[in-house]
């Protein structure tokens, strides 16, 4: 055994012990519980981030725990390689975005093997291989076929130069990302997965998630959006708009319909088309709304504009005609595209009226505004009674709603319903680099479904990417087929699937990723659901709740048993570190990486001053924010695993934070996780060379005739390993290593206490107490506790060692100290027999010294035991 710790070779030689022994090669197995852990897999974008090794190696504490616990432990890994980075990473480096997407698989795989991760790479997927996006295209016409997926016009972000659709987040400024061109809202043909048939499952099944964080129930919960009011048809004034008709809307404000005195429809509504035939100004008005953006942030911030068209609505109760308007603030996609505009009750419709001097009707009582509506008040959108309502005055909300939604019934022109602000899934792309869409466009048959054994429609690989529209719609050889239904020329559809697709069941894949015949298999059931998923908080709503909705239709289709995809939920916290800069010319900020910057610090340890090391010159401090490329301030964990050792990375990794808590990097603290592995290595050289051989033939441990400073030795390994169990569970496993310090600590000073008779007991406890150490500490830093394991003589691999049990016997004292209170003040202390009566203790504490001096004579009102802990009395 190596005397001084030489983490490269420990490493090294671990990792291929476990490839060799297939260690993490897993199988169903019906006599052990399961225990699915898994972490959100990678983008495959070059190399790791901080944010990744933190993920992956709070996952692989887990499972590395519960392996250790009994349980049959699956925990695999993949790539989620579809995406835009290919095609701009394409675009820059002319490479075709398969083989940068290969490449960088396989080098990421190397940094993931290289911290020493206990995964099955039997299973590993990657999902922009024709392996594995067939069976995403075979639930698409599954999906197609029971009405879950559809095809209709949609609005969308367009980039006119680079033809393609993007992101609300693309468009800045109102220009694309890339191109710089001015966005339009159009409307184009896309498919939609009916994610709202769910909505109220989505919903309750909530509830049923305990091991979920609150925070992202709730923000889930508020996506969804169940919301109760009343549906309301407006009849067409057809002395303007020249038909019969009704304009529907839905307000959860019925209460107020009294007070409506105008409504707004969206630019692209049939109403909005209609009036602007015969006014030009109009139709400019429109095409600038289709230019604007289609998320709801946007709408809340942009400024709202309108425009008069000469067509009207009646009242559906007062029968009074109301004015239509094309406001911008009206999105098409949600609910029928109109609203009912109640400016003295919405803060929106309030500023829409006052800049185009229109009617406001207050109709909800209020001494806070009464007749005066400017400016705006939050308390106008408060609840109260009626007024200005005629029969409906002086009723509360609930009675309003309920009179209003009775008269609207009784007339056809309105009822309750719940609706929700959830929309349908939108999965169409106009990109390259995603998985094809598996349907067929015939003149005659419409849209047909690709056959299952026309299944996969493969992607071509070797394309070039301009970033001007997708090359599949150039490329006659890709989109030129057979209808599958009546043989005539038709064409294949060029748009790909949203990336969130295959991030939606990836999960259930891993369970089967072998299987060439089906989607998925039992194997499936037997792992599903993922016992715990780990990952960030920025996935809280779209991947988990797709997710979600993957798996119960995937359920409905007889795939799979369970309705939930992830029993457990952990969401950990960001890395963050320092930031630095230099302002240069024209307020841009040139960001410096901290590991350039020399600080000062004062008696806190806080920074007061940085300089940069290359020219000792002052740099400001920025501040401590989120590892990123822009503000330059990541660590590249290859450099750190290259320095210092994978198992310091993850110890500090582990020990720096909670899991779910933000951690903040510290040079100083790597530092004092290799010093800490470096005191293990060293204390288990000794053990191995010296103390092995100081161990007795017979064991005294079970016999409890340990001598008493061996005895105070091992109660306190067994006090912090019981510590240390309790804080597993409950994923505090920074004070896991704080309990394994502490056992160091014990085992430290009991060797150099240690001498004479009593050396052999000592030895005795070293070995048990070390072989607890190395166990607690395994699945944070597996590499050097197999080492240590191997070379101490345990026995096996750790790999195989149960998690270590707490002896209750070694937790028994003879003797205890008693924390001695007066009046709940702390007066001193009293040593008695651990299961001394409690009449003794309290005559003990009575007769005490430090009592008799505080009581001051006085008698003893009350005294008050907590078994092993204080006595305090009260006079």
């Amino acid at each position: 055994m190596q005397d001084k710790y030489q983490p490269a070779a420990v490493e090294t030689a671990a990792q291929q012990h476990w490839d060799s022994t297939d260690a993490f090669r897993v199988t169903e197995d019906a006599s052990k519980p399961k225990y699915y852990c898994l972490s959100m897999f990678p983008y495959p974008s070059g190399k790791l981030h901080m944010g990744h090794v933190r993920n992956y190696t709070i996952g692989d504490v887990l499972a590395r725990f519960h392996r250790m616990k009994g349980y049959n432990v699956l925990q695999p890994m993949g790539w989620d390689a579809f995406g835009m980075p290919a095609e701009n990473a394409a675009i820059q480096n002319n490479v075709p975005p398969a083989r940068w997407t290969y490449s960088n698989i396989e080098y990421m795989k190397g940094q993931l093997k290289r911290l020493g991760f206990a995964i099955d790479w039997s299973r590993e997927l990657a999902t922009c291989t024709p392996e594995y996006y067939r069976w995403e295209q075979w639930l698409f016409t599954r999906l197609y076929e029971k009405g879950l997926i559809y095809k209709r016009l949609g609005a969308v972000n367009w980039d006119p130069v680079d033809e393609t659709v993007l992101a609300n987040e693309q468009v800045i400024d109102g220009r694309g990302w890339r191109s710089g061109a001015l966005v339009e809202k159009r409307e184009i043909p896309m498919y939609y997965m009916k994610i709202t048939a769910y909505a109220d499952e989505l919903l309750a099944a909530l509830d049923d998630l305990p091991d979920w964080p609150e925070q992202v129930k709730l923000m889930q919960k508020n996506w969804i959006g169940r919301s109760e009011g009343v549906e309301i048809s407006f009849p067409y004034d057809v002395a303007s708009i020249g038909s019969e008709g009704v304009l529907k809307v839905f307000t959860t404000r019925a209460d107020t319909l009294m007070g409506a005195t105008y409504v707004a429809v969206a630019a692209e509504h049939p109403l909005a088309t209609q009036a602007a035939i015969n006014n030009p100004a109009l139709a400019e008005f429109i095409e600038e709304c289709k230019r604007g953006g289609v998320a709801e942030a946007d709408i809340a911030t942009m400024e709202k504009k309108g425009m008069a068209t000469s067509l009207k609505v009646r009242h559906p109760l007062s029968d009074e005609p109301l004015e239509v308007w094309v406001a911008n603030y009206v999105l098409m996609g949600y609910g029928e595209g109109a609203v009912m505009a109640v400016p003295a009750h919405d803060e929106r419709d309030f500023a829409f009226a006052t800049r185009y001097a229109l009617p406001i009707r207050m109709v909800v009582g209020s001494e806070a505004y009464a007749d005066t509506l400017a400016p705006w008040q939050d308390d106008y959108a408060g609840y109260g009674r009626l007024v200005n309502s005629g029969k409906y005055d002086g009723l509360d909300f609930a009675g309003a709603v309920d009179a209003i939604a009775a008269d609207l019934a009784a007339k056809g022109l309105g009822q309750k319903r719940v609706q929700y602000r959830l929309r349908d899934w939108g999965i169409s792309r106009q990109r390259y680099w995603g998985c094809p869409i598996p349907m067929i466009h015939c003149a005659d048959c419409g849209d047909v479904s690709v056959p299952d054994e026309q299944l996969p429609v493969v992607l071509p690989e070797n394309v070039e990417v301009t970033g001007r529209g997708s090359p599949l719609a150039k490329m006659p050889e890709f989109y030129n087929c057979d209808c599958p239904r009546c043989g005539k020329p038709a064409k294949r559809e060029t748009d790909t699937l949203d990336t969130f697709v295959e991030s939606s069941w990836y999960f259930l894949r891993y369970a089967c990723a072998d299987n060439n015949s089906a989607m998925v298999d039992a194997r499936a059931n037997y792992w599903a659901p993922v016992d715990q998923y780990i990952g960030g908080i920025e996935h809280a709503i779209l991947h988990l709740l797709y997710s979600r909705f993957f798996t119960r239709a995937m359920r409905d289709c007889g795939l799979v048993d369970v309705s939930e995809p992830f029993k457990a939920l952990l969401t950990q916290g960001m890395v963050v570190a320092e930031t630095y800069y230099r302002e240069l010319e024209g307020g841009k900020k040139q960001w410096i990486n901290p590991a350039d910057v020399l600080v000062d610090r004062d008696e806190r340890g806080r920074i007061t001053a940085a300089r940069l090391q290359a020219d000792g010159l002052p740099v400001v401090i920025g501040g401590i924010e989120k590892m990123a490329k822009s503000k330059n301030n990541g660590v590249d964990p290859q450099s750190l695993v290259d320095q210092y050792g994978a198992d310091t990375a993850r110890l500090f990794i582990i020990f720096a934070a909670p899991p779910d808590q933000q951690l903040e990097w510290s040079d100083a603290g790597v530092e004092g996780a290799s010093r800490f592995l470096r005191r293990v290595w060293s204390y288990g050289h000794g053990f191995a060379s010296t103390t092995r051989a100081l161990l007795p033939s017979t064991r005294r441990l079970s016999a409890n005739t340990l001598p008493a400073a061996a005895a105070d030795t091992r109660r306190e390994i067994h006090t912090h390993l019981r510590q240390a169990s309790y804080d597993f569970g409950k994923h505090q496993f920074n004070t896991v290593v704080s309990a394994a310090m502490k056992i160091l600590n014990a085992l430290e000073k009991a060797q150099k206490d240690s001498a004479g008779a009593d050396a052999a007991a000592h030895a005795e406890v070293a070995e048990e107490g070390f072989s607890i150490l190395l166990r607690l500490l395994s699945p944070i830093t597996p590499h050097i506790c197999h080492a240590l394991w191997q070379d101490c003589g345990f026995g096996g691999g750790i790999i195989g060692a149960r998690w270590p049990e707490v002896d209750a016997a070694a937790l028994k004292q003879d003797e205890v100290e008693l924390v001695l209170q007066v009046n709940g003040k702390l007066r001193g202390s009293i040593k008695l027999a651990a299961d001394a009566p409690r009449a003794d203790i309290e005559a003990l504490a009575l007769g005490s010294e430090a009592a008799l001096k505080f009581m001051e004579g006085k008698p003893a009102r009350k005294i008050v035991v907590v078994p092993g802990r204080l006595v305090n009395i009260v006079v």
